[in-house]
């Protein structure tokens, strides 16, 4: 009898998921790190990131305190459990570094992101877009005879679902802003 040549672990939705049971998950944390709003704190953290290859999905900077020059950057990275132990850890030894909470594991978090959709189309596409929109939430921030740009706010899950339906209907850019995150209570 001869062996079936399925590659191991190489589908999540495979009736035979043959990955290892023991092997650690990746998991996707929001990481929350207040800084001293100084030249070169972004870079030293990205840094980081890059120098050991993790990834970051999302990065979102802003000055939080304009009198203490504090700053706060939130980070969507993904790894094993280890991976973001180690993380955090690092993040804390950088020296303008002042907290570092990880949301993911703190608690209930609320995660929102900002996005910008040209969508260009004419006829029964350029009402289903708008209905679309509607049904979403998202406003229309400019309009021309060929194109509606519209402005979403919700969690990546929402921008993504958007921007699926807007593809088939013309959706021609895109901009976000990346996630905001803040722990609840």
């Amino acid at each position: 009898m001869s062996r079936l040549n399925i590659e191991q672990g190489s589908s999540r939705l495979s009736a035979y998921d043959l990955r290892d049971p023991h092997a650690e998950l990746i998991e996707r944390h929001t990481l929350a790190v207040i800084v001293d709003n100084e030249a070169g704190v972004l870079a030293r953290v990205i840094g980081l990131f890059s120098g050991r290859g993790y990834n970051i999905e999302s990065l979102t900077v802003a000055e939080i305190d304009h009198t203490g020059h504090t700053s706060r950057i939130t980070i969507v990275t993904t790894g094993t459990p280890a991976v973001i132990e180690q993380i955090k850890a690092q993040l804390g030894r950088i020296v303008p570094v002042h907290e570092v909470h990880d949301l993911t594991v703190e608690g209930a978090s609320v995660e929102r992101e900002l996005a910008l959709f040209k969508v260009s189309g004419e006829g029964d596409k350029r009402v289903e877009a708008l209905r679309l929109a509607d049904i979403f939430r998202a406003n229309v921030v400019d309009s021309t005879l060929k194109n509606f740009t519209f402005e979403i706010t919700g969690s990546p899950q929402k921008i993504d679902a958007f921007a699926d339906l807007m593809r088939p209907l013309g959706l021609t850019e895109m901009a976000r802003t990346g996630v905001a995150a803040l722990a609840r209570g």
